[in-house]
């Protein structure tokens, strides 16, 4: 049985036909009511010796005929089922979110971590192709969403995320990155993309040989790096410190966090990636990702899906032949008798 593709089309398939063929006896009945006020009906077949009612008729069903035709092609019936291979294709990404206790520095207002998050948002919507998941890194990595086609489930873990939010505190990104390389799948060595978001602080020590591997099993590095180079103070959670709610150090000075470049700029260098210093929240991740977009791509899902056919054509064809002939037939022909009436008089 047919189905259509615009239902909400096929009024026009009941109505357009009606009102064209009505437009047009209307206009026709204009025409021979002008004819009639210069010429009695009884004078026609000398002074319109061509005109023929019933080719009028014709002629005006015809063009109904074409508009029916037209309104059910724009409502594209389908009927008879086709299957269809679809794969996409894509590149996987991992995001890496440093969410130690210097992420919460205020030199990128509002935050560091705020501005981290919003880009992973931006570049998660901006890939839809690509299968994305999540690490967050403290004095441990841990993965938070594997490999998924699904970006919304990163909006809705990126949420949970906070300074300071793991069981182990601290900065070891070297953790975050062996997280991250469990994530990717085997035998992909070619399509995986890492990205970092970090303010490069690192006191665990490590990233050489992490940084090594990622070279070895294909893992190319964008690093975002996030602070500035001054720095900022680290407010504390619930504002518990000896000075004004910020973090103090052995001395009881209130410790100031700066952005390490030189860590995330050797770790991209050293994949073939890129590094970009952020300080706004209105930063444009468009560059890295058209890197990541013209990266070679491997099939990440397929299925075979059964789709109807169009059939928009039969319509499509019915409504032109249709046009045709209102267009050939009209309301006057020739007719040889009437033509060769004259003829005969003269002579």
């Amino acid at each position: 049985m047919p189905t259509f593709a615009e239902p909400r089309l096929l009024w026009l398939a009941l109505l357009a036909p009606l009102a064209a063929a009505a437009v047009a006896a209307w206009l026709w009945r204009r025409r021979l009511a002008a004819d009639s006020a210069w010429a009695a009906r009884a004078l026609w077949d000398r002074l319109l010796p061509s005109y023929a009612p019933a080719r009028l008729r014709i002629s005006i069903a015809c063009l109904g005929l074409a508009v029916l035709g037209t309104s059910l092609a724009l409502a594209r019936p389908r009927w008879g089922a086709a299957r269809q291979d679809v794969e996409r294709k894509g590149v996987d990404v991992v995001f890496l979110v440093d969410s130690s206790l210097s992420m919460s520095a205020q030199d990128v207002p509002p935050s560091r971590l705020y501005v981290a998050k919003s880009l992973v948002q931006r570049m998660a919507r901006a890939m839809p192709g690509n299968r994305v998941g999540l690490v967050q890194a403290e004095g441990t990595g841990m993965p938070l969403a594997p490999l998924t086609l699904d970006g919304g489930v990163i909006d809705l873990l990126l949420d949970t995320i906070e300074p300071g939010s793991l069981p182990a505190p601290g900065t070891e990104l070297a953790t975050g990155l062996e997280a991250s390389l469990r994530l990717f799948s085997p035998g992909s060595e070619k399509h995986r993309v890492l990205v970092i978001l970090s303010d490069g602080e690192d006191h665990g020590g490590g990233l050489e040989a992490e940084s090594a591997r990622l070279h070895e099993e294909g893992v190319v590095v964008h690093a975002f790096g996030i602070g500035t180079p001054d720095g900022a103070r680290l407010p504390l959670p619930g504002g518990v410190s000896g000075k004004g709610g910020f973090k103090l150090d052995a001395e009881g000075n209130v410790v100031v966090s700066h952005l390490h470049e030189d860590v995330l700029e050797d770790l991209a260098r050293s994949t073939g990636g890129s590094y970009t210093r952020v300080t706004s929240a209105a930063l444009d991740p468009a560059p890295v990702l058209r890197r990541i977009d013209s990266m070679e791509k491997r099939t990440v899902e397929s299925e075979s899906v059964s789709l109807l056919e169009e059939r928009f054509q039969w319509p499509l064809a019915l409504a032109t032949a249709a046009l045709f002939c209102y267009l050939a037939m009209g309301a006057f022909a020739p007719r040889k008798d009437a033509l060769e009436a004259p003829l005969e008089d003269n002579a």
